[in-house]
């Protein structure tokens, strides 16, 4: 039975990239680093001799992890998938100041699908949502949800 979240990870080229992406743009905290070499007969990830490093970032206090996921042997190969293709992907990320957060990113370089998107329920509450890409092109969903007024 599952009974909470652990982490997600994702496959990435250039780690110190992808690290101060996380880290520096989008304020995620490195919690941990692992050098990871699996035995010539392979370990859980199927590839035998594989030499990863991997780099959890999140909030200190939070609950789920990203995995950044780097592999020196065997390097990756290339590769993304289309949004709307079996097996794409993205991380999501709740957020407070939609957009402002926007404005920021953009101030940096970040292109959006869209500006935020902001929804009003019934109850009174709010949602904020949009799309884009780090440096590599995984996918980023940002969510604002606000409190009934």
């Amino acid at each position: 039975m599952v009974t909470s979240f652990n982490h997600s990870g994702i496959v990435i080229r250039d780690l110190e990239t992808m690290v101060s992406f996380y880290r520096d743009i989008l304020g995620l905290t490195v919690i941990r680093e692992v050098e990871s070499v699996a035995p010539p007969a392979g370990n859980h990830t199927g590839i035998p001799g594989s030499e990863r490093m991997l780099v959890f970032v999140g909030k200190p206090d939070g609950d789920h992890l990203l995995e950044l996921v780097h592999y020196r042997e065997p390097k990756s190969p290339n590769g993304h998938l289309e949004r709307n293709q079996l097996g794409a992907s993205h991380i999501c990320f709740n957020v407070e100041g939609l957009a402002n957060l926007h404005e920021k990113l953009i101030s940096q370089g970040i292109s959006f699908v869209t500006p935020p998107i902001y929804t009003d329920l019934p109850n009174g509450s709010r949602t904020g949502i949009c799309y884009f890409q780090d440096p590599e092109g995984n996918w980023i969903e940002l969510v604002e949800r606000t409190r009934p007024s």
